[in-house]
C-alpha cells in the first residue's frame, strides 16, 4: 500500500474508533475504504475485525471504574460473548456472505427499533426492579439470548455490533444508555479479540487473508478514537446519546440497502 493509502487508512480508524467508543457502528467507515483499496470482501472483514479490537479497548478503558462496579453482574455476558464470536468467525470463514444481503438490514432494523422503545421498556424494568431488588440487572434470559445473537455477528461481520449490543442492553436491564455504553464496549472487545483470534490462527494455517500492514496503521488510529469516543459518550446527556445512536442506525440501514 502507498503512503497515501495508508495515511486514509488512518484517518477511517481514527474516525472509526471514534464512533465505536461513543456508539458502535464505526466498521461501516473502514470497511468501505478496505475495499475501495482493492481489497476482497473476506479479506477487508478479516482486516477490520483484527484492527478494530483497539478502538473496543479504547472504548473499554474510558469506562473501567464503571465496569469495575458491574463486573459480577456481566460476566456471563463475557461467557456468552466468547461463544457467539467463536461460531460467527467460523462461520464467516466456512460459508458464503451472501446471507448478509438479507440478514444486516433486517439486525439493525431491529437495533433501531430497540433504541427507540428503549425509555419505555426501560421504564418497565424499572418498575420490575423497585419489586426485586438486589436481583441482577443482566441476567435476564431474553437479553442472554440477544447477547448470543450480536455476538454470532459481530463474530460474522462486525460492523453495527455496537448498535445492537447497545439498543439490548439498555432495553432489557433499564439502565440509560450512557451507563450501559461500557459494557457495550466490553462486549464488543470480547467479541472482537476471539473472532481476531480466529482469522489470524486461520490466516497462518492458510485459510484467511490478512493484510497486516493495514492493521498495524488502523489498530493505531483505532485506540485513540476509541478511548476519546468513550469519553464523549460519558459526556453526553441520554437523549443525545441515543439521537446519534438513531442517525448512525438509519444511516447503516441505508447503507446496507443501497450498497
Amino acid at each position: 500500500m502507498s503512503a497515501i493509502e495508508l495515511c486514509l487508512l488512518l484517518l477511517a480508524a481514527l474516525a472509526a474508533g471514534s464512533i465505536n467508543g461513543a456508539v458502535g457502528s464505526g466498521s461501516l467507515v473502514t470497511l468501505p475504504v478496505l475495499l475501495a483499496l482493492g481489497l476482497d470482501p473476506a479479506a477487508a472483514v478479516t482486516t477490520n475485525t483484527i484492527a478494530m479490537v483497539t478502538s473496543a479497548l479504547g472504548g473499554t478503558l474510558a469506562y473501567r471504574k464503571e465496569l469495575r462496579e458491574d463486573r459480577r453482574h456481566i460476566r456471563s455476558l463475557r461467557y456468552i460473548s466468547v461463544v457467539g464470536g467463536v461460531i460467527g468467525s467460523v462461520l464467516l470463514l466456512t460459508t458464503s456472505s451472501d446471507a448478509l444481503d438479507i440478514i444486516v438490514p433486517i439486525l439493525i432494523g431491529f437495533a433501531l427499533v430497540l433504541v427507540i422503545v428503549q425509555p419505555r421498556l426501560a421504564a418497565m424494568m424499572r418498575a420490575r426492579a423497585a419489586s426485586r431488588a438486589g436481583d441482577n440487572p443482566f441476567g435476564s434470559t431474553g437479553l442472554r439470548v440477544s447477547i448470543l445473537g450480536c455476538s454470532i455477528y459481530g463474530g460474522y461481520f462486525a460492523a453495527a455490533q455496537g448498535i445492537l449490543l447497545l439498543g439490548a442492553l439498555s432495553a432489557f436491564s433499564g439502565r440509560p444508555l450512557s451507563t450501559t455504553n461500557g459494557i457495550k464496549n466490553l462486549l464488543t472487545l470480547t467479541v472482537n479479540v476471539t473472532a481476531a483470534a480466529g482469522f489470524t490462527i486461520a490466516h497462518f494455517l492458510g485459510h484467511a487473508d490478512v493484510e497486516w500492514l493495514a492493521v498495524a496503521v488502523m489498530a493505531v488510529g483505532a485506540t485513540i478514537g476509541g478511548y476519546s469516543g468513550g469519553r464523549l459518550a460519558k459526556a453526553l446527556p441520554d437523549w443525545v446519546l441515543r439521537g446519534l445512536i438513531i442517525v448512525v442506525a438509519v444511516v447503516s440501514l441505508g447503507h446496507e440497502l443501497l450498497g
